[in-house]
């Protein structure tokens, strides 16, 4: 059996975690076991944290609305509700985006939610 010489595919594989590295401080970024375990640690971060955004934006969104519907006396809660009676289907984005760059057409659909809410 021949002899297998590793030194292209490590230096590969070191260069490739150096990369990821890059930026980071001190022995994280110029050792090889430290870096390794930085930049795992970052990917898992990185993973988690795609999931962990929409979350944070939906409730900032919802925040947001609610701040706007207080503003025109009703909850949240009461404005999705007549929302949905009154079958408009916007979406929490569009209306956190309505509240702050429209506040009259968001003052419009308030008022078909409350109609929808009496009725």
């Amino acid at each position: 059996m021949s002899r297998v010489k590793r030194s292209i595919t490590a230096k590969k594989k070191r260069r490739k975690i150096f990369k990821a590295a890059k930026g980071f401080l001190l022995s994280r970024g110029k050792l090889l076991r430290t870096a390794t375990e930085a930049v795992n640690k970052a990917m898992a971060y990185a993973y988690r944290d795609r999931r962990v955004r929409k979350r944070e934006f939906r409730s900032l969104w919802i925040a947001r609305i609610n701040a706007a519907a207080r503003m025109n006396d009703i909850s949240y809660s009461r404005l999705i509700d007549g929302m949905h009676k009154a079958s408009i289907e916007i979406d929490r984005k569009m209306l956190s985006d309505l509240a702050i760059h429209d506040p009259r057409g968001f003052e419009q659909i308030v008022s078909i939610a409350k109609g929808e809410l009496q009725a």
